[in-house]
């Protein structure tokens, strides 16, 4: 909680503009953090994008578990497109200065997708609990319509909830320096620039933070507490391996997300942390989306056999084309 005495009030102004530090302090690693974080958000697009078509290409998988992948890969990379391109654009330029309106823009966006992930990972997981759990019932639950359903709320729930938020942080006033030590504009380091009392957004924080992350974080774990008692009960160590198997990557991803999450936006600010909540945010933000793929695709064999399918019709055509070309 921060109390700032508040300054007269010709000190008092609107910041036009924002300046991000992110990796300021290590100047002879610019280049190399650009080359670095370029080739991370290459490889999150493709491998997204790769899971993206074969899931929606695939006939065979139309199935609910498969267009919650389909979106949670959209999703990913919408989310890591908000932070990385202006985070690579600084790099290149050293040019760090961010308007207020694009510093609420981003911020916004970044709110909405990231508790648009909490919710999913929570669907995805009350499907796996659904499909271990109840098997014969799981067409007729998580039929079609309510996955869109499911789908749309957690895209469109969070909406109003963190556009307040976010119009209710760049309503503070913020006096003396406009340098945010961070690689975008998130609460936290925003909230550090505001004079006088900062009690209310910092309550906003953790309401929120308890909405978004922490009430799916537990349903996560009460459908799994129920899926890991049912695969204890089944009769044969391959049937409870390969039922296992099923939701092991979700499980991966959920703790890859959330841990670091959590840490960044539940732990109390009881001392000046900037350097390791950058650390932090830049692993909940890139982590997920970069593994994901590997994840879902190297542990899923519908999703290999998918692949080699796509690559094998794509290379067909390639080379039909050329035969004609040459012809």
């Amino acid at each position: 909680m921060k109390h700032q005495e508040k300054p007269p009030e010709g000190n008092l102004t609107k910041p036009m503009e924002f300046v991000l530090l992110d990796f300021a302090d290590v100047p002879h690693l610019q280049w190399f953090l650009f080359g670095l974080f370029l080739i991370i958000y290459i490889m999150i697009l493709v491998g997204n994008g790769t899971v993206f078509l074969i899931t929606k290409l695939d006939p065979a998988l139309q199935t609910p578990m498969y267009l919650l992948l389909d979106n949670f890969s959209f999703l990913e990379m919408c989310n890591v497109s908000v932070i990385l391109p202006r985070m690579l654009m600084n790099l290149w330029t050293q040019r760090r200065r961010i308007s207020l309106v694009a510093c609420a823009t981003q911020m916004c966006f970044f709110l909405m997708l990231g508790g648009t992930e909490c919710l999913l990972l929570a669907i995805m997981a009350y499907d796996r609990y659904v499909a271990i759990c109840h098997p014969l019932h799981h067409s007729l639950i998580m039929n079609h319509n309510v996955c869109v359903r499911l789908v749309s709320g957690s895209w469109l729930g969070g909406v109003p909830v963190q556009i307040g938020q976010t119009f209710l942080t760049f309503s503070l006033s913020f006096c003396g320096s406009n340098l945010i030590n961070h690689f975008f504009c998130g609460i936290p380091p925003i909230i550090k620039l505001a004079c006088g009392d900062t009690t209310v957004n910092e309550m906003m924080v953790y309401i929120v933070a308890m909405m978004f992350a922490t009430v799916p974080f537990l349903l996560i774990l009460l459908s799994y507490g129920k899926v890991i008692s049912t695969i204890l009960n089944l009769p044969s160590a391959s049937s409870r391996t390969k039922t296992f198997s099923t939701c092991s990557s979700h499980l991966i991803v959920v703790t890859l997300f959330f841990e670091s999450a959590t840490i960044t936006y539940l732990t109390p600010k009881t001392q000046d942390s900037g350097g390791t909540n950058k650390v932090l945010s830049l692993f909940y933000t890139i982590s997920t989306p970069l593994f994901n793929p590997m994840i879902y695709s190297l542990r899923n064999k519908d999703v290999i056999k998918a692949l080699k399918k796509l690559l094998w019709k794509y290379s067909t055509s390639l080379i039909k084309n050329e035969s004609i070309y040459r012809s």
